[in-house]
């Protein structure tokens, strides 16, 4: 995200008075709970969804996460990439091209 959507993101909970409901346990339960809204536009069928829905459900995603990033003072950027160099080590691409597998049974 941007820095002007990051600032809009801590301003919205820094006018509400939010923070004392933004630990670190209520945010990732707020981030699980917003998923599973997300999954729930799959529910029934994978290719007939409502976009708006999901687009919706994505951003409270987002925005949770972004609020737990800024509780826990970490940086998206370097989480992200810490993970991608982790998983293309489990997930070397001579092995893993066009396999669902996971990195134990390659």
């Amino acid at each position: 995200m941007n820095k002007e959507t990051i600032d809009r993101i801590r301003k919205f909970s820094e006018d509400r008075d939010w923070d004392q409901f933004h630990g670190p346990a209520n945010l990732a339960k707020s981030i699980v709970i917003e998923a599973a809204e997300l999954l729930e536009c799959f529910q029934w069928c994978d290719d007939n969804f409502n976009l708006q829905h999901v687009k919706e459900e994505l951003a409270d995603v987002l925005i949770y996460s972004q609020n737990l990033l800024d509780k826990l003072g970490l940086d998206a950027d370097e989480i992200v990439n810490m993970k991608m160099d982790q998983n293309e080590a489990k997930y070397p691409v001579e092995k893993a091209k066009g396999s669902a597998a996971k990195y134990t049974e390659l």
